[in-house]
């Protein structure tokens, strides 16, 4: 890889290997990260934010690329998307776990919106199955948390976890298109996704009903949740778009390497 190339996979590493969504939430309401890791929602309501966010990612990316040209090169809008957002939970948290039905469904979509032209701002082809699957993938990069030391925690292990389930569907997605009905493939993954990004948003309403969180209110958070997954989608779509130029292999060294300059894990 040459410097220049390197500059930019270091840029992306330093993105990607922020401190984690829990954290960043932590340092907003100015409590400490044990109290925001413990924050606990009913499990009704556990189940209920579960629902939602399943549904709400069935339908927000078709939304959100069915107006983007795949040809347009322009800058992402980022922050346009960051202040629709901070709109969208001003709304919502004033109506509690009841808003959340109606906030959710804009909220993801905004977000996989700002995502979407991301991805193609850095060279990504919005007709590519793999790219919409790529956008989805954003969604369970948290940054690294306290718990990582290992060459294989933070970024790359996020990818890990789901890229049998992302490839498998693509290549459904491909023959069958996004909303194939019936498609178990497309349905596994979009609940293994799920699953993580759910975690953040139950997160984030406990705290919102939480008086200790006082002038934090929705829009703040919803700008934090912003903010952070440009912040994922940049540095992500940066390792793929130097991933097609330099091969996964090489670009993965390189990234652990730089891992090993900034003390990512202990040396051997």
């Amino acid at each position: 890889m040459d410097p220049a190339a390197l500059e930019e996979l270091r840029q992306a590493h330093t993105l990607l290997e922020t401190p984690g969504l829990a954290a960043q939430l932590a340092n907003a309401v100015g409590a400490p990260l044990e109290y925001v890791m413990t924050r606990r929602l009913p499990v009704p309501a556990t189940r209920l934010v579960n629902a939602l966010v399943r549904s709400a990612l069935q339908q927000s990316l078709r939304a959100a690329v069915a107006t983007l040209d795949p040809d347009q090169r322009r800058p992402p809008r980022t922050r346009t998307h960051t202040l629709v957002a901070a709109a969208s939970g001003a709304a919502g948290g004033a109506f509690g776990l009841a808003g959340l039905a109606v906030e959710l469904p804009v909220t993801t979509t905004v977000i996989l919106r700002s995502i979407a032209e991301i991805a193609r701002a850095q060279g990504e082809s919005l007709d590519d199955p793999a790219t919409t699957l790529a956008c989805f993938e954003v969604l369970t990069m948290g940054g690294r948390s306290s718990s990582d030391d290992g060459a294989e925690s933070g970024y790359f292990a996020a990818r890990a976890v789901l890229a049998q389930q992302v490839a498998a569907a693509a290549e459904y997605v491909a023959v069958h298109g996004l909303v194939g009905k019936g498609g178990p493939l497309i349905v596994q993954l979009l609940s293994a996704i799920a699953s993580r990004f759910s975690v953040n948003v139950s997160q984030k309403l406990a705290l919102q009903a939480v008086p200790l969180v006082g002038a934090v209110t929705g829009a703040t958070l919803n700008t934090l949740f912003m903010r952070h997954f440009q912040a994922m989608a940049q540095g992500h779509f940066t390792v793929r778009r130097l991933e097609r130029r330099y091969g996964a292999d090489v670009v993965r060294r390189a990234y652990q390497a730089l891992g090993d300059e900034a003390g990512d894990r202990p040396a051997a």
